[in-house]
Parts: structure tokens; C-alpha cells; sequence
């Protein structure tokens, strides 16, 4: 399998209040390093997997409703956790409707399976895979 990935990051700022997230459960910010990998079974007759400036250009637009916001405030997020692994299933279902969409050109009828990596920091990170 062929797998093409771009990197973006956003800023964000929320709370996690349930005990088990300890200190967290206060506002604080957060710096994502957000990875998305497009995989598909082959090339194509240009010898692509998907074009990386329409993935980077996904990417970035899908991340911008969310840099520089406070998530605790966005109705999307009303009521949820918005734990690494939340937002990545969240930013996985963005890029999916772009992909299902054809923002990736003709690549993005190859894509076979999306995923989306969360760096939270150098050492912890989250991410999540599903087919298309």
C-alpha cells in the first residue's frame, strides 16, 4: 500500500472536567502537530498516490475552524470531551468529506484508508485510522 502524509498544527484552548484528567481539567492550551496520511493501493499514471498540495490544502482548511479557538466554546463540541483522540476521529470525518467530496482530485477515488496523528507533545501522541 502507497501512503502519502501532510503536516499541519493548530492551537487550541479547553478544559477536560472529569477527575481523571487531573490537572487538565482546567482551561489550558494546547499545541496539536496534526499529521494526515492518505493510503491507497497504487499510482497513479503520473506516479502519485494523491496530489500533497490538495492534501496540505484539506488539511489546513480543516484545521482552521479549530486554530486559535477555545473548543470549550464551539457548539460542534457542546457537551463533549474534546480528548486528543476525540479531535482526531472529528478531524478523520472532515477530511473524509473532502476526500468523498473529490477535493483531492482524481486521487480521491484511490484513497483506501485515512489517518489522522495528534502530537500532543514530543513524547504522546493519538491518532485515528478507518477505511474509506
Amino acid at each position: 500500500m502507497f501512503a502519502i502524509e501532510v503536516r499541519d498544527h493548530m492551537m487550541i484552548a479547553h478544559s477536560l472536567p472529569r477527575p481523571v484528567f487531573g490537572p487538565a481539567q482546567a482551561m489550558h492550551g494546547a499545541t496539536f502537530v496534526v499529521d494526515a496520511a492518505f493510503f491507497t493501493d497504487d499510482l497513479d499514471e503520473n506516479g502519485l498516490a494523491v496530489d500533497i498540495g490538495l492534501a496540505t490544502e484539506v488539511l489546513k482548511e480543516t484545521l482552521a475552524p479549530l486554530n486559535y479557538q477555545n473548543l470549550d466554546t464551539l457548539e460542534i463540541f457542546a457537551g463533549k470531551i474534546t480528548t486528543t483522540e476525540f479531535l482526531a476521529r472529528h478531524i478523520f470525518q472532515r477530511v473524509a468529506d473532502a476526500i468523498e467530496n473529490g477535493r483531492l482530485g482524481k486521487g480521491s477515488r484511490r484513497i483506501r484508508k485515512l489517518r489522522i496523528t495528534l502530537h500532543e507533545s514530543h513524547v504522546a501522541r493519538g491518532w485515528y485510522e478507518a477505511e474509506l
